[in-house]
């Protein structure tokens, strides 16, 4: 995803002007960038909570700003800042984290992205956007541009499988029907479910449902999802990420508060480092239990 985010940004920059600032990251990427941007392409070192400052700055002065780095070092480092200079002032500045969830695997967990959108939600004025497959990161770069405000981007790797026909970008979206229950996945993981769950006959099949947008706004819920959980009465969610401040969470209150009639509720997120042990992204999906297969064997467990 990272190669289209940096196409994605050329091709806006070519339309309109804006700052690009990295933290010393994105080589043998965003070349391309660099070489389009000139000047207004800036190398701000390892200094991520100056970095995110001088975009403030930037921004503060009528002109939108773009940072990247590594998720955890984009969101956590200089969280300080992103608060209060950023989203207490409502200024124009996005963030690019490459990596979400346990996407740099053995690196450990100083490098992975767990709670990063739960947290970046407390702030005032953010949005977050979670392209689930390459195709969605040229639309939401562009969205992103015309949004003026705070804005979190999370990159992962594209996981769709290779025939499957995508249906156009929205922020919920239906990539499977099925008779059974109603599946909700969040970001690049959804492919792995797609894999499988396209080979699963309709009828024992959950109805799976991806979303790429946050927060939860209730006007932006299909009428279509929310008859099939009045027809279902049985959700799941399932996130690369920890349950406090995620999607479990938004979802559940979204049900609790319209008072949609459901019967089962099962919530899959990241458990952090349950044997002490780090490995790959797909190591720490099946340990956490948020991998397809771990998930789809517990969906048909009896009900408790």
């Amino acid at each position: 995803m990272r190669n289209v985010t940096c196409q994605a940004l050329v091709n806006l920059y070519a339309d309109s002007r804006f700052v690009f600032m990295t933290g010393d990251l994105g080589f043998m990427a965003l070349e391309p960038l660099q070489k389009a941007m000139g000047h207004d392409f800036v190398n701000a070192g390892v200094a991520e909570q100056n970095m995110v400052s001088v975009a403030a700055g930037i921004a503060s002065g009528g002109l939108q700003c773009w940072v990247y780095s590594i998720a955890p070092f984009l969101y956590a480092r200089p969280f300080e800042q992103i608060r209060n200079d950023v989203c207490l002032h409502d200024f124009d500045v996005k963030l690019v984290g490459n990596g979400g969830g346990y996407a740099y695997g053995s690196m450990g967990s100083t490098h992975h992205a767990l709670e990063d959108y739960g947290a970046l939600l407390t702030l005032q004025n953010m949005r977050i956007f979670v392209p689930a497959f390459s195709e969605d990161v040229t639309v939401l770069v562009k969205k992103m541009g015309s949004w003026r405000g705070p804005v979190y981007l999370r990159l992962g790797r594209c996981e769709k499988p290779k025939d499957f026909c995508l249906p156009n970008y929205a922020p919920w979206r239906r990539l499977l029907s099925g008779d059974g229950d109603v599946l909700i996945v969040t970001g690049p993981l959804v492919g792995g479910f797609v894999e499988i769950m396209g080979q699963m006959d309709s009828t024992h099949r959950p109805e799976l449902w991806v979303l790429s947008e946050l927060p939860i706004l209730p006007s932006d819920v299909p009428v279509e999802l929310i008859q099939a959980i009045i027809t279902k009465q049985q959700v799941c969610v399932v996130e690369e990420h920890v349950a406090q401040g995620g999607v479990g969470q938004m979802f559940a209150h979204f049900i609790l508060s319209t008072r949609l009639p459901v019967q089962r509720f099962l919530h899959f997120h990241a458990k952090g480092y349950l044997s002490g042990l780090y490995g790959s992204q797909a190591f720490h999906r099946k340990e956490c239990g948020i991998d397809a297969q771990g998930v789809l064997e517990a969906i048909r467990q009896p009900h408790e």
